[in-house]
């Protein structure tokens, strides 16, 4: 079956590109192995959520996901506040930029079931699921993709957006510049006595940061940053145990009427290919970049390289081009790169800067925070970063 695009990896950033692949006429074939499980109101809430900022709502409206996806669970934030000591804290609020929210916190599950349902308004989209790649192998014009029933399909552009152990990368060629931050981040659900709230906060610790993101109803996530045998033990206790350990180490601010619900951990990984594209390939999101999840910045970014990819693919439809041309994809790494690069140095350089106790640097980083809470236009920019606007 010969393909415009065959995209491997239909998770968020993946279902995104092909539906916004498919809106511009091309044929597109997506493939994953695993479909979400359906929605339910009473399903317990998933322990992966992704804070979506307001440009990826902007898409997720243009590809028609958006309507549907707030039917669903999901708990706008107001507010985003971070600190290390107590009266050195800065804060922001949307209504600094006159806007309604700074984003959404929303399962990773329904963001993608919400793309998946738009599937079947494109007769040029063709779900392979649940699938996996046997094998691939170039040929003079693209790339043949051979599936685990048999199937063949032949691109004229093959897009990794399988995560962060991308097996299109590896076959690829494409090299990873990647280090172990040695820690680990457990995600933890709880059920609170308050209602739902709107400001997700974070203070910085010397083992790591402690988060909370606003959940819808009565429940938050809790977020804590550690060392990996730190994070293992925790992972070991049970919920009323990580219930006491969560008392003795999360800020006051958290209120302690509160039960845990569930729990998972994973470790932190810095890993960023050294190019975006090879003959007929590209990556998008993790296959391309994985980021310190402290601003919780990750599939923005993969949100933002599918509209990269999707103005440079337009453009070339324009002119006549075919989209998969080296000038093409290079026109994308161009538009990507740095921009992640930016997002994940800055990453870094929060997490190494506040894993050091040393007291210059902590009186140094603490007058910094509390400086950078005066409200001003520097501030208010950097917000409207955050924002993807």
């Amino acid at each position: 079956m010969k393909q415009d695009v065959v995209i491997v990896g239909a998770g968020m950033v993946g279902a995104a590109a092909a539906i916004g692949v498919a809106k511009l006429g091309l044929s597109v074939a997506v493939i994953d192995a695993f479909a979400p499980k359906p929605y339910e109101p009473e399903q317990a809430l998933d322990i992966r959520v992704s804070a979506i900022s307001v440009a990826s709502e902007k898409l997720l409206d243009e590809l028609g996901a958006l309507t549907s996806l707030l039917s669903m669970r999901n708990a706008p934030y107001l507010g985003l506040e971070t600190w290390e000591l107590d009266g050195c804290k800065t804060a922001f609020h949307a209504s600094q930029v006159d806007a309604s929210h700074l984003g959404h916190i929303i399962e990773n599950r329904l963001i993608q079931l919400a793309l998946w349902q738009q599937f079947e308004s494109y007769p040029n989209l063709t779900l392979f699921c649940p699938h996996k790649v046997a094998q691939f192998s170039r040929h003079k014009e693209g790339v043949l993709v051979r599936l685990d029933n048999g199937d063949e399909l032949d691109a004229k552009l093959l897009i990794a957006a399988d995560g962060a152990n991308s097996q299109v990368r590896q076959w690829a060629g494409i090299g990873i510049t990647a280090w172990d931050y040695s820690q680990s981040a457990m995600l933890i659900n709880i059920s609170t006595a308050e209602s739902q709230q709107d400001v997700t906060w974070q203070q910085f610790t010397q083992s790591g940061p402690r988060s909370l993101l606003p959940l819808p109803g009565n429940n938050a996530s809790l977020v804590w940053y550690d060392d990996s045998k730190r994070i293992k033990q925790l992972a070991g206790l049970s919920n009323s145990q990580l219930k006491q350990q969560i008392c003795e180490h999360f800020p006051k601010r958290l209120n302690r009427d509160f039960e845990v619900l569930n729990h998972g951990h994973f470790g932190l990984t810095r890993r960023h290919a050294q190019h975006y594209y090879a003959d007929n390939v590209l990556l998008l999101g993790d296959a391309a970049h994985t980021i310190n999840p402290l601003a919780g910045q990750g599939v923005n970014l993969g949100f933002k390289d599918v509209v990269a990819l999707l103005n440079v693919m337009n453009k070339a439809i324009s002119a006549g081009d075919n989209i998969a041309q080296t000038n093409v994809l290079a026109e994308y790494q161009q538009a990507r790169y740095h921009d992640n690069l930016l997002m994940m140095s800055a990453m870094d350089m929060f997490y190494f800067g506040f894993s050091n106790d040393l007291l210059p640097l902590k009186l140094l980083r603490n007058t910094a925070l509390k400086l950078a809470n005066i409200d001003n236009p520097i501030k208010r920019k950097v917000l409207k970063y955050a924002m993807g606007l």
